[in-house]
């Protein structure tokens, strides 16, 4: 039990962190990328501004002679050039006099260095030069440093980048905030889905070790839904129920075979025990014994055989092909002529191709004729074997392509094929018509005869194993018509 909740614990452990990998990845690769476009589509358009205000002052230089004057933060109408720097771009403006001399502070006030005073002295105006990434009052600013000409001055513009920085840090922290939350929701949502998913799988892997332990197959598998998951459970409880089958199959053959084993077999003992006083015995009684003993031999050799052929017959391990039952029930009618010398005829009508086990439907006809042998020892009229398939498809057909069509079954199969065995026995009652399929059963009239009540139980283990049935019906005028179906082969195109 611990070995178990710690499996299923690791499997939603699995599945939690595998969820939460996944999605961490996915956000902080999104997060990242968000971010470093946003951070440089910021830069980029600050730096892109300040370029624009820097040219637009160059501009208004070169086109207008302007003094140092026209510059002063005191302007009261606010109409100067001053305030077309500073309304798109809120930068800090700075006027520099003759020689670098500050004539305006700006605020703060900037630094002012040996290329600023050699651009306020240059006599030509637009000239300038830009310093990045200076510190004034603990901030970083972008400064340009333009010319007024004719040695008048200059003016000095700065952007701040510490506003622009701090937006960014800013929006990464929210960026990094919320990749946490991302990836706490998503091992929360894997860690439910996980208990979700294993919910089943542990009542699963709770039936299957229910079996294992108590070894019984009729537990109740739980199946709830139509996914992976509950195929499985269908797939197992099918397995289930053919295994609790077998077994049953199992535990009858056993308990039936072993009552018939015993009937022989006590028999062979007092036999047996009758030849330790067989110099006691007149010859006759001698010659009776040795025959009992060699009927009741053959009879549980027959037996062994019969029982051997039932449980290969259900292991279906024969592989299956393609074959001709009138050819298959011939060549059984031959091996019958052989060993009984009666008259035994096969008739055949229709296309009787089958895909089958050749071995186990040679069994099962060969049964039906030692059968009819059997119970008709003494008849002279023939034993009659009727092989009947669907009419051959094609263009020969008389019924054309209508009927073509009405002999195909679902699924692009032939009708099935019937094996019939016709004998002017005794016939078999009403009663017992029902139950002659049935293992070791064997009517009245057949308890005081060979055989182990095994062979009709054969024919209807390969009649089922081939999509077919058994059937057994009294014969018109005397005997018994017993045999089977097979399903047909799929009609060729």
């Amino acid at each position: 039990m611990r070995r178990r909740l710690r499996q299923v614990s690791s499997l939603r452990a699995t599945f939690t962190v595998s969820f939460a990998a996944v999605a961490a990845a996915v956000t902080v690769l999104v997060g990242f990328l968000s971010y470093d476009a946003a951070a440089r589509l910021v830069r980029v358009d600050q730096q892109t501004v300040f370029a624009e205000v820097v040219q637009d002052l160059r501009d208004q230089v070169r086109e207008h002679p302007l003094h140092t004057g026209d510059f002063a933060s005191s302007d009261p109408d606010h109409d100067g050039p001053l305030d077309d720097i500073i309304r798109p771009s809120r930068t800090d403006v700075q006027v520099l006099g003759p020689d670098g001399v500050i004539a305006d502070h700006g605020v703060p006030p900037l630094p002012v260095d040996g290329r600023d005073r050699v651009v306020a002295d240059d006599a030509t105006a637009g000239g300038v030069v830009e310093h990045k990434d200076v510190y004034v009052a603990g901030d970083r600013y972008r400064i340009a440093t333009v010319s007024l000409g004719g040695g008048r001055g200059a003016v000095q513009v700065a952007q701040q980048f510490s506003d622009t920085e701090d937006l960014l840090r800013e929006l990464q922290q929210r960026t990094v905030l919320l990749v946490g939350a991302v990836v706490i929701a998503a091992g929360l949502f894997g860690w439910w889905l996980a208990r979700r998913i294993t919910r089943r799988l542990v009542r699963l892997a709770g039936a299957a070790e229910d079996v294992a332990r108590t070894g019984r197959l009729g537990i109740q598998v739980p199946i709830t839904g139509y996914d992976e998951v509950a195929r499985l459970g269908r797939s197992f409880d099918r397995m289930l129920g053919r295994l609790a089958q077998s077994e049953e199959d199992q535990r009858r053959l056993v308990q039936d075979a072993g009552h018939e084993l015993r009937t022989p077999l006590t028999s062979l003992r007092t036999n047996i025990s009758m030849l330790r006083r067989i110099d006691e015995l007149p010859p006759d009684a001698r010659e009776e014994l040795v025959a009992d003993l060699a009927l009741e031999s053959r009879e549980l050799t027959d037996l062994v055989n019969e029982l051997v052929a039932l449980a290969a017959g259900q292991s279906d391990t024969e592989p299956v092909r393609r074959l001709d039952l009138a050819e298959l029930a011939e060549d059984v009618a031959v091996v019958a002529r052989r060993r009984t010398g009666r008259d035994i005829t096969v008739r055949v009508t229709g296309d009787t191709t089958v895909d089958g086990r050749p071995s186990a439907l040679q069994r099962a006809v060969s049964n039906l004729v030692e059968n009819a042998t059997k119970f008709d020892r003494a008849g002279t009229a023939p034993i009659e074997v009727e092989v009947t398939g669907p009419p051959p498809a094609g263009p020969a057909s008389p019924v054309g392509s209508a009927a073509s069509a009405a002999s195909a079954g679902s699924g692009g199969r032939h009708r099935p094929v019937r094996v019939e065995v016709l004998d002017r026995g005794p016939g078999i009652g009403d009663d017992d018509l029902v139950r002659v399929f049935d293992r070791f059963y064997r009517t009245a009239d057949a308890r005081s005869l060979p055989g182990s009540g095994l062979g009709l139980s054969i024919v209807r283990e390969v009649s089922t194993a081939h999509g077919g049935v058994p059937f057994a019906h009294p014969r018109r005028g005397g005997g018994t018509v017993i045999g089977f179906t097979v399903e047909g082969a799929p009609a060729l195109d």
